[in-house]
């Protein structure tokens, strides 16, 4: 464990217990680290990142996976966001917001002075526009399921509102939002990216175009986008955070296979991989000294997983998705990696507040695995598919799959596709497997929720969504909606530890791995702390160059 986890985990912990112990209190805006003449960050210069697969999209109501993610926040800002951890702070808001006595209403008072790209000041009647955009069917957002808990939420998806009651304009420069329940996760919530400010006017004149468009408040423009082979951003010359970002510009290459990437990486062309380095070569540089100052390894909150699309058959049957558990070799998984990967047995990653070290979940036995087929009436197996993306080493590891699973009798087609096509599948139910290997779920905010709601619940269960499973049972989305009330934080840790033993005895996952981040860069390129962050995944605004 690093020392960057460690310190995750201290974070973490210390995060949840003041998100439990009550309303938050207003604090100082955070402060930028100013560059420094002498060892501390340098302002200027140019970085190129490359990446195998190309970006969706910069719209921050629909991206959602970790190339959109953290390429979103150059462009974007919410009124909240988080320090080099995971301690929230505010960004666009001048503040933490005033909570009522019943937990019930936000206030938050606006920053001064900030402004959009096209140089028009950002108002509370942006903060309504963007909430209410996220919450429109219209929009098809992702994110929308975050912030059902709104007053009136519901009612406007369901089209019996025009608007979002629990959103209000009180004046230019104070918003205040109304919820249903009190939500301790709330404020985590509003710092997401699909929480991030966009302009109405702008987004009306893109159309669907706004997400190759974008016009936001952060610390860089989009400069160009030619799709399949980069985008180019420049510093935003009028950024509110004074003495942020650090570099002049950077470059998304995209199209770029990570073997070549590292290649390129090691002639100087390029400053950072954005794809892990490829296991071969991750075993040769992890050992040179040479690269000790070039490789950033971080423990992440992570849980990578085969979805079973619960609604299908045979796995709407739970005794075939229990037989999947067992018959999953992921210590192979974690040996094929090279040691890049600890084994899963959960949903919850190991640094997840709720997560169960008791638990021991599904050990590898074929034999166990057999006998439940014979039971589901599948003693001499079937066949089926799994799709995973294209991008090394994720066709290995399904291969392994493939290889457990016909040692139980189960034949398995393996298609591989672009990112993009397997979120689309996934999310579509078109598929009965799915690896998330290069898509596995990492924490949105440092909260069990996040492990249920966006991926498991009730809400999440719809088209285009990231629960994979089909997966919903109203007993336990309806006990998720009272933990979110709980302040009791010892009994709500307890409780979760309860919900999620019964996802796993309803087997919605093959959980199989808790991941890293392994990052090859420059000796010149330095983040600040480090370029990886727990939740942008990278935090490109803090960047620098050394001379």
């Amino acid at each position: 464990m690093s020392k960057k986890a460690v310190l995750s985990l201290f974070i973490v912990i210390t995060t949840a217990l003041a998100a439990c112990g009550g309303g938050p209190t207003p604090s100082a805006a955070p402060a930028a680290t100013q560059p420094a003449t002498g060892g501390g960050p340098e302002k200027g210069g140019e970085i190129i990142i490359v990446y195998k697969d190309d970006l969706a999209t910069l719209d921050p109501a629909i991206g959602y996976d970790w190339t959109n993610w953290p390429a979103i926040k150059l462009v974007f800002d919410g009124l909240l966001d988080y320090d080099s951890g995971t301690t929230i702070q505010p960004r666009i808001a001048e503040a933490l917001p005033e909570v009522s006595a019943d937990g019930l209403t936000y206030t938050f008072k606006l920053r001064q002075g900030v402004k959009f790209s096209n140089g028009r000041e950002l108002n509370a009647d942006d903060i309504v526009y963007t909430m209410t955009r996220v919450l429109d069917p219209k929009t098809g957002s992702p994110g929308a399921g975050f912030f059902v808990g709104i007053k009136g939420a519901q009612e406007f998806i369901d089209g019996s509102a025009t608007s979002v009651e629990g959103i209000q304009a009180v004046d230019p420069s104070t918003v205040q939002f109304t919820l249903t329940a009190p939500d301790v996760t709330f404020l985590n919530k509003m710092a997401l990216n699909f929480a991030f400010i966009v302009p109405k006017e702008e987004v009306e004149k893109a159309g669907e175009n706004f997400g190759h468009a974008p016009v936001g408040t952060g610390p860089f423009v989009l400069k160009e986008w030619k799709a399949g082979q980069f985008l180019t951003f420049d510093r935003n010359p009028n950024y509110f955070f004074e003495g942020r970002p650090f570099l002049d510009k950077v470059t998304i290459e995209v199209g770029v296979e990570p073997d070549v990437a590292l290649l390129r990486l090691e002639k100087g062309e390029i400053q950072l991989m954005g794809d892990p380095p490829p296991g071969a070569d991750w075993t040769r540089i992890s050992a040179d000294p040479a690269w000790t100052d070039r490789i950033e390894v971080e423990a992440t909150v992570n849980t990578t997983y085969i979805a079973i699309n619960t609604t299908v058959a045979p796995f709407d049957n739970v005794k075939v998705r229990q037989a999947l558990n067992y018959a999953i070799d992921k210590q192979r998984i974690v040996q094929l990696l090279n040691g890049r990967a600890t084994v899963a047995n959960q949903v919850l990653p190991p640094l997840m507040p709720g997560y169960d070290a008791s638990y021991t979940g599904y050990d590898y036995n074929p034999d166990k695995a057999k006998a439940l087929l014979t039971e589901a009436g599948f003693a001499d197996g079937f066949e089926t598919s799994i799709e995973c993306i294209s991008v090394d080493p994720q066709p290995k590891l399904c291969e392994s799959f493939q290889q457990d699973l016909d040692k139980v009798g189960i034949k398995l087609t393996i298609n591989t596709l672009a990112a993009p096509n397997v979120i689309d599948d996934a999310g579509n139910g078109k598929t009965p497997l799915v690896w998330s290997g290069g898509l596995a779920w990492t924490q949105d905010y440092p909260d069990p929720d996040d492990f249920y709601s966006p991926i498991l619940g009730c809400d999440s269960n719809v088209a285009g969504g990231w629960n994979w499973s089909r997966y919903c049972n109203e007993t336990v989305h309806a006990r998720s909606k009272e933990l979110l009330s709980m302040t009791d934080r010892e009994g709500r840790m307890a409780a979760y530890k309860d919900l999620f033993k019964t996802l796993m005895d309803d087997a919605v996952w093959v959980p199989v791995i808790n991941g890293q981040y392994t990052v090859a860069h420059s000796d010149k390129l330095h983040g600040q702390p480090t370029l990886t962050h727990p939740e942008h995944l990278f935090s490109y605004e803090t960047m620098w160059l050394s001379k």
